[in-house]
């Protein structure tokens, strides 16, 4: 049983968290398991059910989702399936044997998918399944939770009895209903049914004409019911038959709730595991809703809760459509009491339940909403003193209840415990009550203990930062609004801004020197130096975050940076291989090109088959070569120290793995080759977009003396000397020649 007590849990408001978390069960049954869940005493098993609440949680995120495990309750048809000679009728019957099949529908789920949900696979294990339930209950009973026909001869035969004195009932009733009516007896509507029979509807005055029994009459006396005495006999028949059916149900029912009753165990244990498995659904809900997460549960003591966030405080901003600032606060060996201190309203004793009931959930399997980066540790005990609770049966004033809650504090406080303290050392005279809260902290601090405590007190301040694993801290206040900022700062003493705060809210500036004066003056410089310290560290923390900005972007820069030049040493490599390959290439054109040019000078078939084959043989030989290279550097990777000849087997896998590499390599190589290509098709397009751009301008150009020109189809230099009647006369130097102007190309536009 968990140490954790009920006043802890209701100090953190913890029912309020499993009444949200019942309403996401689909099962009276698991909502009121969700109510009356406890934190686990047993590490082994809190750590099994939060691994099923974080699995459960992933299947919203994936496409294997968890079939539907909805059931009706089956507790009251178990008590009578355990009661000799007791029946269940065909409906209750049909409830047992839905939760058999959907236990069996949810083990062959989990059988299938036990590599997604490892855990919720071993819970489903523990459950057992019996085909015989389904298969007994579909033998006797239909879908709609009736007795099947052929359940026993005796019962086919009495419903063939019954199909058949019904029939003439009804053929007796129809025929006496002609025949009155044909003599006018009877009344417009003609029948009508009473206590489940057809009855004639006969005019009053007329029924004594009409034989039979009277069952009633209308409202007004005008109408009298009478069932045809022709329809009596058989309606008796009848009437005895369903009788006899009746029994014979029982029979077979009472039979059927025996065979089923070896088979009791099992289906307990069947609405146990979908009970749990409900209860388990509506956390990953309720963790789904809040964006919740399972942190790394550490087996050192240690709380690193990062942008944590109270979820009923979270649920109650969200109505209001007000942003809820989260909380990174951490306790470990090195600091493992914080005092958080600073002004009222600014958000001390939030933070203080935040943890408190982030640690309460997280021990009870219920997954937290803070950074999945987070870390928790199990605590035995975990002890709260919240709020001004004054105990009036006890007669006990708020400093007594207080005092009496110490008092099991220092009873209970070891290394194993959480202690949660909100405004320490208050109820009393402010002196005596900081002397001794300050020895209780002492106390818990020589115990061992982690905790938090909030207080105004300065002797705790300075206390937290004498003692070496004790932490001052403090809730961030804006000092020119006087409005708090909901941020928790560690390291720090925080000011109470007593004097400021009274400033603000319209407290005369004459009452607040006088109080100011009341005050020893070595208090009032202390509040200040803090307030001032304060709001020097607001200032350094933030330059640090803008520095850590700066340098995570650094380091995100240097990182792309890195990829991009690997990843052009990778396409570097590949070029250089292609090159290779391509010179290759040539050198065996230029090599097959002279023997061919030999073969054309001197036509001999056998010296050029000759050549060839030697050249042929050279090249096997060096490409084999290479092969055996690459072989034995593949052989080289296994280890010397344990060599052994190597088996045909091995050699095998040697020449598959080269052959691999060689494949990868041939596909790298085609794969830059195709790139190389696509960018010459690039540049080709944009080269001849240019020569179409340049042969436009020529077409538009008007021939000038002085321009430097060429013949389309030559390649010497001139320049046009004079232009008459479209023929220019172009200076080479040497000689002039004259040519049509629709022959020319611009080299350079000569100058004006």
């Amino acid at each position: 049983m968990s140490k954790i007590t009920q006043n802890t849990l209701n100090d953190l408001e913890f029912e309020q968290v499993l009444k949200i978390i019942s309403g996401f069960c689909l099962t009276d049954l698991g909502k009121e398991q969700v109510l009356h869940i406890k934190p686990f005493a047993n590490i082994k098993k809190l750590l099994t059910e939060l691994a099923i609440t974080n699995e459960y949680l992933s299947s919203f995120q994936n496409n294997n989702r968890i079939p539907n495990h909805y059931f009706e309750e089956i507790s009251k048809e178990l008590l009578y399936v355990r009661i000799v000679d007791s029946y269940l009728e065909g409906k209750a019957l049909l409830k047992l044997s839905a939760v058999s099949k959907t236990v069996l529908i949810l083990k062959q789920f989990f059988e299938k998918f036990k590599e997604i949900y490892p855990n919720l696979h071993e819970q489903s294990l523990e459950v057992a399944y019996e085909p015989a339930v389904s298969k007994l209950i579909e033998k006797y009973i239909t879908n709609f939770g009736e007795v099947k026909d052929d359940s026993s001869i005796e019962l086919s035969v009495i419903r063939r009895r019954i199909n058949h004195a019904r029939g003439q009932i009804s053929a007796s009733f129809n025929k006496s209903l002609g025949h009155y009516s044909s003599l006018g007896y009877l009344d417009d509507i003609k029948e009508s049914v009473v206590e489940n029979q057809r009855v004639l509807a006969v005019q009053a005055m007329n029924r004594k004409k009409v034989k039979g029994s009277i069952l009633g009459s209308s409202k007004t006396g005008s109408i009298v019911y009478i069932a045809p005495e022709s329809t009596l006999k058989f309606t008796r028949e009848l009437n005895i038959l369903e009788y006899e059916e009746k029994e014979e149900l029982i029979k077979i029912l009472r039979k059927l709730t025996d065979e089923l009753r070896p088979f009791e165990d099992i289906l307990r244990n069947q609405q146990t595991y979908l009970t749990a498995l409900d209860v388990s659904g509506s956390k990953a809900k309720y963790a789904h809703d809040i964006n919740a997460c399972l942190p790394k549960i550490s087996k050192e003591k240690i709380i690193d809760l990062q942008n944590a966030y109270h979820p009923l405080l979270w649920a109650e901003n969200k109505k209001k459509k007000v942003k809820t600032i989260p909380q990174s606060i951490r306790l470990d060996a090195e600091q493992r009491i914080i005092v958080i201190s600073g002004p009222n309203a600014g958000g001390k004793s939030i933070t203080l339940k935040t943890v408190g009931l982030l640690q309460v959930m997280l021990q009870s399997a219920i997954l937290i909403p803070v950074n999945e980066k987070s870390r928790a540790t199990f605590f035995d005990k975990i002890l709260t003193d919240i709020g001004d609770n004054q105990s009036i049966e006890n007669h006990l004033s708020t400093y007594s209840y207080r005092l009496k809650n110490m008092r099991q504090f220092l009873e209970k406080c070891n290394k194993n415990t959480l202690f949660l303290i909100d405004e320490f050392g208050t109820g009393s005279d402010p002196e005596l009550g900081g002397a001794l809260a300050e020895v209780f902290l002492e106390e818990f601090y020589e115990n061992g203990s982690y905790g938090i405590i909030t207080t105004h007190y300065a002797n705790l301040k300075v206390l937290a930062d004498e003692l070496p694993e004790v932490l001052n801290a403090n809730m961030q206040f804006d000092q020119k609004t006087l409005e708090p900022l909901y941020k928790l700062i560690t390291g720090q003493a925080g000011s109470s801004f007593t004097f400021e705060v009274a400033q603000k809210n319209g407290i005369p500036f004459r009452l607040i020197n006088r109080a100011k004066k009341k005050v020893e003056r070595e208090k009032i410089r202390l509040d200040k130096t803090i307030a001032k310290l304060q709001t020097e560290r607001n200032v350094l923390r933030k330059t640090s975050e803008e520095l850590e900005k700066e340098k995570a972007l650094a380091e995100e820069s240097s990182q792309i940076l890195a990829e991009k030049q690997a990843k052009i040493q990778a396409k570097v490599n590949q070029f250089q291989e292609l090159y290779d390959q391509n010179q290759k290439m040539l050198m065996y054109g230029r090599q097959l090109n002279q023997i061919l040019h030999k073969f054309f000078q001197s036509e001999n078939k056998k010296e050029l088959k000759d050549q060839l084959m030697k050249w042929v043989g050279m090249e096997h030989a060096k490409h084999k070569k290479q092969i055996e290279e690459k072989k034995s550097k593949v052989i080289d990777k296994v280890d010397l120290s344990q060599a052994k000849p190597i088996s045909k087997r091995e050699r095998k896998k040697i020449n598959e793995q080269v052959r691999k590499e060689e494949k990868i390599k041939k596909d790298a190589l085609l794969k830059v080759e195709q790139e190389i290509l696509e960018e010459v098709k690039k540049v080709r397009k944009i080269k001849i977009a240019k020569e179409k751009k340049i042969a436009r301008e020529q077409s538009d150009y008007e021939f000038k003396v002085n321009d430097r020109v060429r013949m389309i189809e030559g390649t010497a230099k001139g320049t046009i000397e004079k232009i008459e009647k479209n023929v220019a006369t172009i200076n080479y130097g040497m000689f002039t020649a004259k040519t049509n102007v629709d022959q020319l190309e611009l080299v350079e536009s000569g100058k004006k």
